[in-house]
């Protein structure tokens, strides 16, 4: 699918700092995207809030967190608007309007929210934020006018979800609203350090992208290799070897990663000292990401310029969505 020219919509919850996972998953993908199209980066607060609306300060001191960890990475305030979600307040009367295109029952057939359900424990007691925050995504969609929404494979119910009440919306009212398309993801997600198939904020098994270089090594030393990989001179696995899986991302000499391949197949070389070489290649890869981030925590307030900025561009979008809306609602009083 080409990019060119599009309007794209993407973001994160500020639920923490971002880590090598968010970097492989999106960030670097927003990075190349943000040469030929318009792109919106939504810190998603309020969505944030459906399940930690007991710990509002943990959203709020992620939000300039998230925006640091956006701006080292390379993301361009010039050419990408970094908007805070309640600050745009059109998305807010957008999802109540979409509320009524949507019944209950689909939003529970959607696969995502069940298993998010399933893994917070949430049961009847689901807070209803939580639960209709798929509506609330097809708000901040439709709000910035986005054509492409990039996602993971198992995003795509979202999307689906959005396109109905697209849908919906134009045949009821007036053919107002953008259909989206979803971009998937080709890259496979990064394991976390201790094997997981997902490296995540809530499961501890994450290296940040604002780790120091000890932090780093730390991480990595705990690393899931081999379990049967007891002794330096076994034959080891590759496959499903957390060290390797990094090394194949991060590593930019690959004709030598894959001689250490062989070699650790064959048996001879050690974990501690593979680990040794990764710590190193990942430090490498993180510096210049440090050393810009330490820019910008030096100068708060021109995070904040930049976060003004993006809210002004952000209401620029949505309040003329939430116009053509209440236009074709009759709601234009």
């Amino acid at each position: 699918m080409g990019t060119k020219g599009k309007t794209i919509l993407t973001g994160d919850r500020p639920t923490g700092p971002l880590h090598l996972g968010h970097y492989i998953g999106s960030l670097k993908s927003r990075v190349e995207l943000q040469q030929n199209n318009k792109v919106y980066v939504l810190i998603a607060d309020m969505q944030a809030l459906t399940d930690n609306a007991d710990n509002p300060k943990k959203v709020r001191d992620n939000i300039i967190e998230v925006t640091l960890d956006y701006l080292s990475v390379g993301i361009d305030p010039g050419k990408v608007s970094i908007v805070i979600q309640s600050r745009m307040p059109e998305i807010s009367e957008l999802t109540m309007y979409y509320m009524n295109l949507v019944s209950v029952a689909r939003v529970k057939r959607n696969p995502t929210v069940k298993e998010e359900m399933k893994q917070k424990g949430f049961g009847a007691d689901v807070p209803a934020g939580f639960f209709m925050y798929p509506v609330s995504q097809a708000a901040d969609i439709t709000a910035f006018g986005a054509n492409l929404v990039p996602v993971g494979e198992d995003q795509l119910p979202m999307i689906e979800l959005t396109r109905e009440i697209v849908d919906k919306f134009n045949k009821t009212y007036k053919k107002v609203l953008i259909k989206p398309e979803a971009m998937i993801s080709e890259t496979s997600r990064l394991p976390g350090i201790d094997g997981k198939a997902k490296m995540s904020k809530s499961l501890g098994n994450a290296i940040y992208l604002k780790d120091k270089p000890k932090d780093v090594e730390k991480k990595v030393m705990k690393m899931y290799t081999d379990p049967e990989h007891i002794h330096k001179d076994d034959p080891g696995k590759v496959e499903g070897n957390t060290v390797f899986t990094y090394l194949d991302v991060f590593d930019p000499d690959k004709k030598e990663v894959e001689e250490l391949k062989t070699h650790y197949r064959k048996g001879g070389l050690g974990d501690v000292e593979l680990k040794k070489r990764l710590i190193g290649v990942l430090n490498n890869f993180l510096d210049p990401i440090r050393e810009k981030r330490a820019q910008y925590e030096g100068n708060k307030d021109k995070v904040i310029e930049i976060l003004e900025k993006g809210a002004k561009e952000g209401r620029e979008a949505t309040s003329g969505t939430l116009k053509k809306v209440k236009s074709a609602m009759m709601l234009d009083y």
